[in-house]
């Protein structure tokens, strides 16, 4: 056999992510490792030639995929024969399970000893246990970004290793970046999301937060790290704001925004492990469509939201979901962080940083690890 090629599919900035550092970690445990199928630009700058870009993968939700729903049917069918076609001697697939597992059954259909393996577990300990049982039938091995999720992918019937989640390995802000974000008042870091049906049913609850804060912290600052897709539309939504938001666009900003604030008010998502890793408590204020909400509630096994509480094993992180996301519920929790600091939120977040690897091998390290475990395991 000559030299090792992997053929791997990420569909959106998260698991190009993903990819790049797994590539990088495969490249230092089988130098000469070569690469075919789909990524975006970190993925692209590790080795990937992308087989169409990534980017046309990247769609949310139904109404959204509905008029692309052709299109995204010829791009998996091309994957696959792609991946058919090439000399490699494994699929990873990297999130994005509409599409990816989609990928995975035509090729476990045409090539059933072919190893699949699929990086980030499906969050089955949430809602829809059902899914690991239907990946079980196109997946072999899962690389899992939460320590807790490995039994339930064995159960399933899939072979899993837990190798970190990737915030631990993601750069904090140095003393110069930090300098740049120093004032004279408290800084909340206002985290409104990064959809626009998010950014647009969060900003002006936000909005109304701030100006109960400004009352009791004349001086407040707001920062607001957003990301290119809906950073217009956050301009707008925040210009009656009773504190004019520092909107942060670029990396090295939003470090030092991350590392210096207060408190922050936050979005539902993986951004609550960011903040962990800098140590910045935070409340969660979250909306959605009553109907959706509802239909969650029925199917949730879980009590909470946050990623830290569930790692942790806490609740120390407040939540405002639903019909409790307003300002005057969500407010005396912002003012009482600020007088009263962290306290057991500091010592979550510890924990869960400790949890998620931080301290151990980069994750992507260990994904490559992993995954070259299972390709010895499948020639015995």
């Amino acid at each position: 056999m000559g030299a090792l090629t992997l053929f791997l599919i990420a569909g959106e900035p998260s698991g190009d992510r993903l990819g790049a550092a797994l590539m990088a970690g495969l490249k230092i445990l089988s130098p000469g490792v070569r690469f075919a199928g789909v990524g975006g630009p970190l993925m692209q700058a590790e080795g990937l030639t992308s087989l169409f870009p990534m980017e046309e993968l990247s769609v949310m939700g139904l109404v959204e995929v509905l008029p692309k729903y052709v299109a995204l049917k010829r791009r998996i069918a091309q994957a696959a024969q792609a991946a058919l076609d090439s000399d490699a001697q494994a699929l990873i697939t990297i999130d994005s399970p509409d599409f990816c597992l989609r990928v995975a059954g035509i090729i476990k259909a045409a090539r059933p000893g072919f190893p699949t393996i699929h990086y980030v577990a499906p969050s089955v300990w949430a809602w829809r246990p059902g899914r690991a049982a239907k990946m079980a039938r196109v997946v072999d091995h899962v690389l899992a970004l939460l320590p807790f999720e490995p039994p339930y992918m064995t159960a399933a019937g899939m072979s899993c290793d837990f190798v970190g989640h990737p915030v631990v390995a993601e750069p904090l802000a140095s003393d110069a970046e930090r300098a740049t974000m120093q004032g004279a008042g408290p800084l909340i870091l206002a985290l409104p999301g990064s959809r626009k049906g998010e950014v647009t049913r969060l900003a002006p609850v936000l909005g109304r937060v701030l100006a109960r804060v400004k009352a009791a912290h004349p001086l407040v600052r707001v920062a607001l790290p957003t990301v290119r897709g809906v950073a217009g539309l956050v301009r707008d939504l925040t210009a009656d704001w009773p504190v004019a938001p520092q909107i942060i666009e670029d990396p090295a900003t939003k470090r030092a925004a991350f590392a210096t604030a207060d408190v922050a008010i936050a979005a539902s998502g993986t951004v609550s492990l960011e903040l962990a890793a800098n140590g910045c408590p935070m409340v969660i204020a979250y909306d959605m469509n009553p109907v959706t909400l509802w239909l969650m509630r029925r199917a949730a096994l879980i009590d909470t939201v946050t990623l830290v509480n569930l790692v942790s094993q806490t609740r120390v992180i407040p939540e405002f979901i639903g019909e409790r996301c307003r300002a005057d519920l969500i407010a005396p929790e912002v003012l009482r962080l600020l007088a009263e600091g962290g306290g057991p939120q500091l010592e979550a977040m510890r924990l869960t940083m400790q949890r998620l690897g931080r301290g151990g091998e980069p994750p992507g390290l260990r994904a490559a690890r992993s995954v070259l475990g299972v390709l010895e395991r499948s020639k015995g």
